[in-house]
C-alpha cells in the first residue's frame, strides 16, 4: 500500500502504531507531509519514499484541527498545511483521526492558518483582511505566526498567519476566496477531501463518519 502520512500530535500516535504493525511484515510505502513525519517514520522504521514516486498514494491519514460532520476541515496547526493538502489531493482517500474535542457544529473556531509567500506579507495579509471583510469577515484578527521567538518559515519556506474567523458560514466559498488571492499559496480549509473521519468520543466510543456532499 501506498501511504500518505500525515503530520500532529494525533498523526505521529498513528506512525507509532503503524511501525509496530510494519515490524511484524506489513507491507506499504509513505509519503511524508512534513520534515516532523519523515524524520519520525524514518526514526520507527516505516519506508519512505518522494511523493512523486508513489503517487498516486492508496490512502491518507491525517489528524486535523478543526472538522465538522460535512468532513471539512481546519488543518495547518503544525504548519504542513500544503504539503498535506498536496497529499491528500494524490491520494484516493483520506481518513482523519481525531478525539471528540476536533469535532463541532461549524468551523472557525480554531484560527485558520493561510500560508503566503514571505515577500511583501504584510501586503498580502492587508489584502486577505480587505477581501474577507467583504464578504462579512469584518472583525478579522490575523496573527503572524512566531516560533521561538522568530518568524515561523514552514518546510516551503513561507510564513503563516493565523485568521480568527470565529464562526465561517460557508467554508468552500471562503476557501475559493482566499486561494484567488495573489500572494496566498494555500489556507488550511480542507474542504471534499476527506472520505472518512474517526472521532475517538472515548477509549472505548468510536464514532466513524462518512462524507456526505455539499447541496
Amino acid at each position: 500500500m501506498r501511504l500518505g502520512l500525515g503530520t500532529g500530535s494525533t498523526a505521529e500516535i498513528f506512525l507509532e502504531l503503524l511501525a509496530a504493525r510494519v515490524q511484524e511484515g506489513l507491507r506499504i510505502t509513505g509519503a511524508a507531509t512534513s520534515q516532523r513525519t519523515a524524520s519520525k517514520a524514518r526514526t520507527l522504521g516505516i519506508p519512505l519514499a518522494p511523493l512523486e514516486e508513489v503517487a498516486p498514494l492508496d490512502l491518507t491519514i491525517d489528524g486535523a484541527d478543526e472538522a465538522d460532520r460535512n468532513l471539512d476541515l481546519i488543518k495547518g496547526g503544525g504548519g504542513a498545511l500544503l504539503r498535506e493538502k498536496i497529499v491528500a489531493t494524490a491520494s484516493a482517500r483520506m481518513v482523519v483521526i481525531a478525539d471528540r474535542s476536533k469535532l463541532v457544529p461549524q468551523l472557525g473556531r480554531f484560527p485558520l492558518p493561510i500560508e503566503v509567500i514571505e515577500f511583501g506579507h504584510a501586503v498580502t495579509a492587508s489584502r486577505i483582511r480587505a477581501v474577507t471583510a467583504k464578504a462579512g469577515y469584518d472583525s478579522l484578527v490575523m496573527t503572524l505566526r512566531t516560533q521561538d521567538g522568530a518568524v515561523f518559515r514552514s518546510d516551503s519556506g513561507n510564513v503563516i498567519y493565523d485568521c480568527a474567523f470565529n464562526c465561517i458560514s460557508a467554508a468552500p466559498d471562503l476557501a475559493a476566496l482566499l486561494k484567488g488571492i495573489v500572494g496566498v499559496v494555500e489556507q488550511g480549509l480542507f474542504v471534499g477531501l476527506a472520505s472518512e473521519l474517526v472521532v475517538a468520543h472515548s477509549p472505548t466510543n468510536v464514532e466513524i463518519i462518512h462524507r456526505r456532499p455539499h447541496g
